[in-house]
């Protein structure tokens, strides 16, 4: 999962209409600039064309399963059907409806991708603010947090895992997730609050006798709002991936059902060998094209927040 890149700093102008300027990102305290990037955005057609591609996806994942069968494992058709005006997608070598399992998959790998990342941002927030913010001795030991859990190799601890739970869902893997993801946002929060802590309205907070807290959550997260969006987005895309893999190694949900998991199944029941493609080409598209369409809308705000790289 790629991170955002930081670029030099750019001065903060004075005036109502302050800007302060993070990697990327424009953020601003004046209504004017703000109408300026949402006229940007709603032209941006990475943006716009990303967004309407996750909004039907997320629409489907909703309403979907609501209009599909109960059960989506239920054995409810001829085994190894085509596609066909009954079953859309076909069913699987078990008379599965494939059509109704990637409903039900679609929401599962929404709720993992949007769990584990709201986990990770704020884990990777709180951190990332403290250790900028305070600096020191509680910099230090937070950053040793950080590079600990950043080393750890993910993949053994959830075999662990895994092997101690012997009922999983897609709750706990969105939990488990979530507690690994979030040591580079605390890095890039960090580095980002280091350089913030340091302008002119975050010193008149502190001679106005505002709290620490205070002068985070109101002075300084404020002024990274749009960077904090595209990390979360980038936090989403990266989950999805995420629980697709667990799910693809055998490691994911023991019950219900999931992209990543019909990927799984088709694999273990040699669907590409009988021919079976639309066991598999479904879910596999549909993650490419969710993280896909996640990765074009994250582009685009960064066009959108970055002057030098709008499109006019």
């Amino acid at each position: 999962m790629t991170q955002p890149k930081p670029e030099p700093d750019v001065p903060v102008a004075a005036g109502a209409a302050e800007v302060a300027t993070v990697p990327g990102v424009a953020v601003v305290h004046g209504g004017g600039v703000r109408r300026e990037a949402l006229h940007f955005a709603v032209r941006n057609r990475k943006l716009v064309g990303g967004f309407v591609v996750v909004l039907v996806f997320l629409l489907a994942a909703l309403v979907g399963p609501l209009f599909a069968s109960g059960d989506p494992n239920a054995y409810v058709g001829p085994a190894a059907a085509a596609p066909s005006g009954e079953y859309w997608f076909g069913t699987t070598t078990f008379g599965q409806d494939v059509f109704a399992q990637f409903l039900h998959g679609l929401r599962a790998s929404f709720f993992v991708g949007v769990v584990a990342a709201l986990i990770a941002g704020v884990l990777g927030m709180v951190i990332g603010f403290t250790s900028g913010y305070r600096g020191g001795l509680v910099d230090e030991v937070l950053n040793m947090i950080t590079n600990i859990v950043l080393v750890l190799p993910v993949l053994a601890v959830l075999m662990i895992i895994a092997a101690y739970l012997e009922v999983r869902d897609v709750q706990v893997q969105a939990v488990i997730i979530g507690l690994f993801s979030w040591p580079w946002v605390a890095r890039a929060v960090r580095s980002q609050t280091l350089t913030l802590r340091a302008r002119e309205f975050v010193d008149l907070a502190k001679l106005s006798g505002m709290p620490v807290r205070r002068i985070i959550f109101r002075e300084i997260a404020p002024n990274m709002a749009s960077y904090l969006f595209m990390v979360f987005i980038l936090l989403f895309g990266g989950s999805v991936l995420f629980a697709a893999t667990l799910d693809f190694i055998g490691l994911g949900p023991t019950e219900g059902t999931s992209l990543g998991l019909m990927l799984n199944q088709a694999k273990q029941w040699s669907a590409m060998n009988l021919g079976l493609w639309w066991w598999f080409i479904p879910p596999g598209l549909g993650i490419t094209t969710i993280v896909g369409a996640l990765y074009l809308m994250n582009v685009g705000l960064d066009e959108v927040f970055n002057p030098k790289l709008r499109e006019t």
